[in-house]
């Protein structure tokens, strides 16, 4: 049973984190592509599913059409580097379970993708569903950027660089920004770029869900900013507070490109490029507060109690407030 794998080459942790910053990429490549359908008018380009029109797999040489069928034939594209990164987990010296099992992360992600999106056609691009595979991207993505991280380390990294407020707040963080994505998929669904001239809108007030939008991005940028201070103050790695900084500024330019697409008609160029600054600004977030995080060290015998193995204390930065 185990035969196969036992032949596959042996990958050092750090080839292996290589095969997961492709699987990021490609999975960060389609959800921007997956906007250009949609900002060109092309998501019902090919009007059936699983093939493009009925009884006819290979969409025609028509414009939209072959926009719709070309994204979907990216998804094979990110299906292979998601496979890679799973018989890379079985491949890694050492082979780590936890690795595995989020691998297998991403290959569920990715079918439950592939239905999803041809329930999105089947329903002719209906908001709510357009929403739902939009936010199931931002799940893959966090999944992928996950095991990115983990990938080279010896360990999960569980040991606390920053005292439990900080840690907290960085939750607080994440939770920010997905309160953001999930308000800019309002926006977009009350907005002007169905996907189609005859698809469905949000029956709302665009002017009011873009300022709760606005809203939810300027309280982000606030707890960013008080995160990376909070982070300098308790003297964490340099590259802990590089990617704080990476984090603000990306905020800061993404709300750039939000200001001026709102106050330009919200163009499609302007559009996609706020679609890509959602995918940065999402990995540079989780990127930020999985660094506030470092392999656990093994326990020195001398602060173990013998009688039950046990650590007599706790990292200093675990109970700092």
């Amino acid at each position: 049973m185990y035969a196969p794998l036992r032949r596959l080459p042996r990958l050092s942790p750090r080839a292996y984190q290589r095969i997961t910053l492709l699987a990021l990429l490609a999975l960060a490549f389609i959800v921007v592509t997956g906007a250009a359908v949609r900002l060109t008018g092309s998501g019902l380009g090919c009007s059936d599913w699983p093939t493009c029109e009925q009884g006819r797999l290979v969409a025609p040489l028509e414009y939209h059409a072959m926009v719709e069928f070309v994204n979907r034939t990216i998804t094979g594209v990110v299906s292979v580097a998601v496979i890679l990164a799973v018989l890379g987990s079985l491949a890694r010296e050492p082979r780590r379970r936890d690795l595995t099992w989020w691998s297998l992360g991403l290959v569920a992600g990715v079918l439950a993708q592939i239905v999803l999106g041809g329930i999105v056609v089947l329903l002719h691009l209906a908001p709510l569903s357009v929403i739902g595979h939009f936010l199931l991207s931002i799940v893959l993505l966090w999944n992928a950027v996950v095991l990115h991280e983990r990938a080279s380390n010896p360990a999960p990294a569980t040991r606390p660089l920053v005292p439990t407020s900080t840690i907290a707040l960085g939750r607080a963080t994440v939770a920010a920004a997905l309160a953001v994505v999930v308000a800019g998929t309002i926006v977009t669904a009350t907005g002007p770029h169905g996907g189609d001239e005859r698809a469905e809108r949000l029956q709302l007030e665009i002017s009011e869900v873009t300022r709760l939008h606005a809203i939810a991005a300027w309280l982000f940028l606030v707890l960013a900013m008080t995160m990376l201070w909070r982070a300098y103050r308790s003297g964490v790695p340099t590259g802990v507070r590089r990617r704080g900084a990476v984090l603000v500024g990306a905020i800061v330019i993404q709300g750039v490109i939000g200001y001026t697409q709102y106050f330009t008609g919200v163009p499609p160029l302007l559009v996609g490029l706020h679609v890509l600054g959602a995918v940065v600004v999402w990995v540079a977030t989780l990127r930020f507060h999985l660094a506030l995080f470092a392999p656990a060290e093994p326990t020195p015998l001398r602060d173990l109690d013998l009688r039950a193995g046990l650590p007599m204390r706790a990292h200093p930065a675990a109970i700092r407030g």
